[in-house]
């Protein structure tokens, strides 16, 4: 994230579902992944997480958004 202290990628993108907003992959490499961080309504993209974690990366995989 954006000039924060690292954090959890797989527990940011868990807290980011439990408080209703959304997520989407916006481009995804065999080791490396970005996800954008969107409003609750699925609109405006407020931040991006760019990570190369394997728990990320496993997460992730096989879905391009929250919603799936």
């Amino acid at each position: 994230m954006n000039g924060r202290p690292q954090q959890d990628p797989v527990q940011t993108l868990v807290r980011w579902e439990d408080h209703g907003a959304v997520w989407r992959v916006v481009e995804r490499a065999p080791s490396r992944v970005t996800v954008a961080l969107c409003r609750c309504d699925g609109g405006e993209e407020v931040d991006r997480l760019v990570s190369d974690d394997p728990a990320l990366l496993a997460f992730v995989d096989g879905r391009d958004a929250s919603t799936e």
